[in-house]
Parts: structure tokens; C-alpha cells; sequence
């Protein structure tokens, strides 16, 4: 059976649905791995119910794909399969109250609200929810940017983000007396287009500590701050 690329499935997809053009791209780059595995992937925004139809093409029928909407009109989609759950994503106790029935996931894409504290309390309150090598994935983030979701602000979600690399980074050796993000099993923040990705990995988001090879010493001068 000829693997069908993303951009395929959402043409084939009965219901409506919509997405930039760059998306596909990126969903090829991130998802590709888990096609025809038997995973969970969640997608919080479900409207028309185009893209659990295009994701199910996408994944294969392994895939146990659930859509999380605010809307109760959403449960029509259980008559084609999806398993589906009405609530509000920025509600810290709906996150709490459904972990048990999700079970641990693989992949949460976040095409919900778009609001900047949507966007925080879904990825905050699903980090321990994921896998290792799962993801969490906020799509449309120039809502950060945009007036009507109260942006531009010092409290957007790609604020947020960046705050989140500069932890990040703070996880190296030198700087661990300073370092408050050991406790977030982040591993990766990648950054696309309207699209920011965490990788999900509790072995790989401890502090870096330096280490050296059993390799010769000849004592090379080191000139990397020579006339800067």
C-alpha cells in the first residue's frame, strides 16, 4: 500500500477543513515516524471534523485518534469511530479529569482556541501526560501577534516560548545553580512557521554536564576568543 502524503489526506477528507499551506510540510517533518503505529493522538479543536478524517488516512487505522472541542455538536463525530470529549481546554480540572481516560499520548496537537492562555494550559497541563519521544503541538501561534487574541502582549504564548529555549539552554553545566526548568521533561523546542513543537523526553532534560573522551591532549591553544 503506497504510504499517502498529509497534504493527499486533507483533500480526501469528506468533511471541511482548514490549514495553511506551510503546515503540510511540518506535519510530514514531525509525524511521519508514527504512521501505521498504534498510538494516541489527540487534537484539541475539532469544528467541522475534517482534519480526525484526514489524520486517520494520515496515521492508519492503528491510530487511536481523539478530539477534544468545547462544543457538545462534536460528539456527532463517535458515529465515524473518533473517540471524542467535551470540555474546555484552558480548564486546568477538565485536563485533570480526562488524564485516566486518554492514557499516555503520543502525539497533542493544540489547534483549539489559539488564546495565549489556551495554548500555556494545554501544554503545561499535558507535559506528564506524554510519552517519551512524544509531542506536544501548538499550531497558529501568530495569534501571539495578532489583536484580536489581545496580542501583541508580554504575556503571549510565543513569550512564553522563548522564555521556555532560554530555560532551555540554562540546562548546561555551567549555569545549573540557575537553571528552574529541570523539572519540564522537555527535551526539544523546534520552531516552525505558526507551529512550535516540544519533544517530550525525561532522560535528555536533566542538566548537560561536560564530559571528555579518553582521547591524546596536545594542548592546543584554544582560539576561539583570539581579536574578537
Amino acid at each position: 500500500m503506497t504510504k499517502k502524503t498529509i497534504k493527499e489526506c486533507f483533500y480526501n477528507s469528506p468533511y471541511k477543513s482548514i490549514k495553511h499551506k506551510s503546515y503540510f510540510a511540518t506535519y510530514e517533518n514531525l509525524f511521519s515516524r508514527f504512521i501505521g503505529k498504534e498510538i494516541v493522538f489527540v487534537e484539541v479543536g475539532v469544528l467541522n471534523g475534517g482534519s480526525l478524517f484526514m489524520w486517520r488516512e494520515y496515521f492508519g487505522n492503528q491510530a487511536r485518534i481523539v478530539g477534544i472541542d468545547n462544543n457538545p455538536e462534536a460528539m456527532r463525530w463517535k458515529e465515524h469511530g473518533f473517540e471524542i470529549y467535551i470540555g474546555d481546554q484552558s480548564d486546568i480540572n477538565f485536563w485533570k479529569s480526562i488524564v485516566s481516560k486518554l492514557g499516555k499520548i503520543d502525539i497533542l496537537l493544540d489547534d483549539g482556541g489559539h488564546l495565549d492562555y489556551q495554548q500555556s494550559v494545554t501544554l503545561f497541563e499535558n507535559i506528564n501526560n506524554i510519552k517519551d519521544n512524544g509531542l506536544i503541538v501548538i499550531e497558529d501561534t501568530h495569534s501571539s501577534y495578532m489583536e484580536e487574541f489581545g496580542n501583541p502582549s508580554e504575556y503571549s504564548f510565543m513569550k512564553v516560548v522563548f522564555n521556555l529555549i532560554d530555560k532551555l539552554n540554562y540546562r548546561a553545566t555551567h549555569l545549573k545553580k540557575n537553571n528552574s526548568f529541570l523539572k519540564l521533561p522537555i527535551s526539544d523546542i523546534h520552531i516552525f512557521e505558526s507551529i512550535v513543537c516540544f519533544k517530550i523526553n525525561h532522560e535528555n532534560s536533566n542538566v548537560s554536564e561536560e564530559i571528555i573522551n579518553n582521547g591524546k591532549d596536545l594542548n592546543v591553544k584554544d582560539f576561539r576568543h583570539n581579536d574578537t
